[in-house]
């Protein structure tokens, strides 16, 4: 197969109106790529489900299992395939970027939580996707670390059960379980800090466990206290103190504190980067639904509050509006990433100005403009921004036309605006062979001839 026809099966197997008739003779061909990009279709016919179900290469079933936009319930299907590593990415899950995926069906965790195989149990429990109802069931199991798993359903559970749970023999049991209540208990708080040594969940305890007298004291004076900054049971005292600290991160950290004024805030020397990357402040995120504490957060004068509430998808319209305007490019964006209705002007901005890697993804969202594009953008020397014009659906045959010969030819190829008989003509290009075949106007016979040219079986 040459590297023209190589590029139209491959987009045959993107193309949004490849049919299911056409997707069985792609898994058919000896080509890895084009197999897996079937598997990562939404929508799969069910034909071709089965078809991948019944692969016999692992590999196939084993992308259908890692895949964010299939169905769960067909993507559960795996969960007794013959191949443990097709049953092990169907317990981790498919990760997306800045994307979440439906759960399987409980039933499903259910079974991959009772395989054989200690690597599978041990990745379905530590999934984020696993519903807090099924993981309630796993309080009296006899792995300890599936009943460590249980302890994040702890609202799930009757306190007998949490009692315990504890209680537990198992260290590992007895640190998930006091985690869940050391905001509210201090001798757990003291314990754990001491039991879990220089593991990575300490710094949650610090951030948030409840502090005695004596533990906060003997914390702040220790070298770089940063997550004890934050927390919230940190007496005023030793809060004045950190305020004053001449490590300048743990200054920024007492500064986002929730129980401080504005004129308070203003009062420590803190400095937010541009660039900085800073964790969405916890005290915001518990309160995502106050209206009030996302107002008070969206006007403050200190940029990590405003970031932090421009994540809160119930942030009002008219705090949306202010901070679509604000100095800090992070919390703009943060806003068209996380907010269900930005304002279109601001996809429409930071797409084009932006310097981050997630600007690029802006012009997915729903609300991205279109209208008008065309004449705002048609005689525009940069090809990024006529590149734009395409999105109008008011965009004449003339204009697409004239994006052909100006540079775009490839992605004018893909419009489905294009009358057949231009469509028809550019397949004859080889060049623009790779950009017409993902024309989901292009027929069906013509996306049949394209496979018989390049060898596919039928």
């Amino acid at each position: 197969m040459d590297d023209h026809l190589d590029a139209a099966v491959r987009a045959l197997s993107w193309n949004p109106a490849t049919p299911g008739s056409v997707l069985l003779r792609l898994l058919k061909l000896d080509h890895r790529d084009v197999r897996r990009a079937v598997t990562q279709r939404a929508g799969l016919p069910p034909e071709v489900v089965d078809a991948i179900l019944a692969d016999p290469d692992r590999r196939l079933r084993q992308d259908f299992a890692d895949s964010a936009a299939a169905d769960p319930a067909q993507r559960a299907r795996l969960v007794d395939d013959p191949h443990p590593k097709v049953v092990l990415a169907l317990a981790i899950g498919p990760t997306p970027y800045r994307g979440r995926v439906e759960p399987l069906p409980d039933w499903a965790y259910e079974r991959l939580l009772k395989n054989p195989d200690e690597r599978i149990r041990r990745e379905t429990v530590v999934s984020y996707l696993v519903p807090a109802r099924v993981l309630a069931g796993l309080a009296d199991h006899p792995d300890g670390a599936l009943r460590a798993a249980a302890c994040r359903a702890w609202e799930e559970l009757p306190d007998a059960t949490r009692e315990l749970l504890l209680r537990d023999d198992d260290l590992k049991v007895r640190q998930a379980a006091a985690m869940q209540v050391c905001r509210e208990d201090a001798a757990r708080t003291a314990w754990l800090v001491e039991s879990l040594g220089g593991s990575y969940l300490v710094n949650d305890v610090l951030r948030t466990g409840r502090l005695s007298r004596e533990l906060a004291e003997q914390l702040v004076a220790q070298p770089r206290p940063v997550p004890v900054a934050a927390n919230p049971s940190l007496p005023p005292d030793l809060v004045r103190r950190l305020a004053v600290d001449p490590d300048p991160y743990i200054r920024l950290v007492v500064s986002a504190r929730p129980e401080l004024t504005e004129a308070e805030r203003a009062a420590i020397d803190y400095t937010v980067e541009p660039e900085a990357r800073l964790r969405l402040l916890d005290w915001v995120w518990d309160a995502r639904e106050d209206i009030g504490l996302l107002r008070r957060c969206a006007t403050s004068a200190h940029t990590w509050l405003r970031r932090s509430a421009a994540v809160c998808p119930a942030l009002p319209p008219d705090m949306v509006e202010l901070l679509a305007r604000d100095e800090d490019f992070a919390v703009r964006l943060l806003l068209c990433e996380f907010h269900p209705e930005p304002p279109p002007e601001l996809l429409l901005d930071l797409y084009l100005h932006g310097s981050h890697r997630a600007v690029e993804m802006l012009i997915t969202k729903p609300g991205f403009p279109s209208a008008g594009l065309a004449a705002r953008f048609l005689d525009s020397p940069d090809p990024r921004e006529r590149r734009l014009a395409l999105r109008d659906p008011a965009l004449t045959p003339e204009d697409l036309e004239r994006l052909c010969r100006e540079g775009l030819p490839g992605l004018v190829a893909r419009d489905p605006r294009l009358p057949l008989a231009r469509i028809r003509e550019l397949l004859a290009d080889p060049d623009l062979l790779g950009s017409v075949a993902g024309n989901p106007a292009l027929p069906v016979e013509d996306m049949q001839r394209l496979l018989d040219a390049a060898g596919v079986p039928a």
